[in-house]
């Protein structure tokens, strides 16, 4: 017997001396029995069941295989200048800290073995080089490539990315919806051998090559959006299926069609060798969050997780925090009613020739906003 699939959850016993939290692993099954019950790994083993082989389980990422390998869908990089290169493409390492050089060292070697970079050999020729830096965040710390002198002399790749609101539409049929996420989706889309070469890296003590897409590279959500496109042709024309850069939304009318449907998006992706992150995988929802929306095949909502880190803000400082703030609130303006005159004093102080200052009339704009954020009705899902 094989299972439909496995899925961890995390279950509280509450007790007097104390509450025990435990990670349990449960197994799904189809057509074994009548009843529904719970079974250990002891009466796995009895009724015959190998966890091991369930149905689709390559398409998801595991500890020994982290991150998959794209295949048929290399990127490649033109650059508008020729060889040789200018000087402004060949730049030095950025000094760093001995703790940022640790950090730095530590994701480096995280992403040879996830098969993202190779060191370059001291023969190889090297005309392009790209510094990279070490950001941190609640004590966190990421690697970011400074690409900001290559996206210049990049020529714009311009495949369309879809319109959000316009897909989700598409879910007014979906009793059943069902959303995925490639995992380190960028990652796993690699280069051709002459793209290779115009992204490499240079820190402290080493230079090295990405082998998989970066983040931060000019033109990388067309490239990634037109391959997914390529991957999918007929199941988008048919509108069971939206794509937003990684994110993947199944929808269906019933539950037998949903299985269907979902079963043969993992064996095109099995086919290419992409992976699925599982811990942001939701099956056959009714209701779920995705792309900043709590959708349903009858509503369409705002995530308020989402809005709520923008409204803990007191006040706006400057031009750069109002056109992030303006950015946020129009991607729902679907959602807020007259959004459009309350924001038109705001945008005027994004003017060049206008000095930054918060007005009685900026700041009741503002505050009108916030409010609507958080009390914004639910859309209805067309006919």
């Amino acid at each position: 017997m094989h299972p439909l699939g496995i899925f961890e959850a995390a279950m509280i016993f509450p007790h007097p001396a104390g509450s025990i939290r435990l990670k349990v692993e449960f197994v799904a099954m189809s057509n074994c029995t009548s009843q529904h019950f719970i079974l250990g790994n002891d009466y796995l083993n009895i009724y015959g069941i190998d966890i091991n082989n369930h149905k689709d389980r390559e398409a998801f990422a595991s500890d020994d295989k982290p991150l998959g390998a794209i295949k048929g869908h290399e990127v490649e990089i033109i650059l508008n200048v020729e060889r040789p290169y200018p000087p402004l493409l060949r730049r030095s390492a950025y000094p760093a800290c001995p703790r940022a050089q640790e950090a730095l060292e530590s994701h480096i070697n995280e992403l040879m073995k996830m098969g993202v970079l190779r060191s370059v050999g001291h023969n190889e020729e090297v005309e392009v080089t790209t510094p990279v830096i070490i950001t941190w965040h609640n004590y966190k710390s990421s690697m970011v490539g400074d690409f900001r002198a290559l996206n210049t002399y990049t020529i714009p790749y311009r495949y369309p990315i879809p319109r959000i609101h316009e897909n989700l539409t598409q879910l007014c049929k979906g009793r059943f919806i069902t959303s995925m996420d490639a995992l380190k989706g960028f990652n796993q889309n690699g280069f051709t051998p002459h793209a290779r070469k115009l992204l490499r890296i240079i820190s402290h003590c080493r230079i090295y090559e990405y082998l998989k897409m970066p983040f931060g590279i000019k033109n990388a959500p067309s490239h990634y959006q037109r391959m997914m496109n390529t991957i999918f042709p007929h199941e988008l024309s048919e509108g069971w299926l939206i794509i937003y850069i990684d994110d993947i939304i199944i929808c269906s009318e019933t539950w037998q069609l949903h299985l269907k449907r979902l079963s043969l998006v993992l064996k095109k992706i099995l086919q290419v060798n992409m992976k699925i992150s599982l811990k942001k995988c939701n099956f056959g929802f009714h209701e779920l969050k995705a792309l900043g929306h709590v959708v349903s095949g009858l509503s369409l909502g705002i995530d308020k997780n989402k809005v709520a880190a923008s409204l803990l803000k007191q006040m706006l400082q400057n031009k750069k925090e109002m056109m992030s703030f303006l950015g946020f609130a129009s991607y729902y303006r679907q959602h807020l009613k007259d959004f459009a005159i309350h924001a038109i004093s705001l945008y005027r102080i994004l003017d060049q020739q206008t000095v930054f200052e918060m007005t009685q009339e900026r700041i009741q704009a503002y505050d009108k906003i916030k409010y609507t954020l958080t009390d914004a009705p639910l859309l209805l899902m067309p006919d």
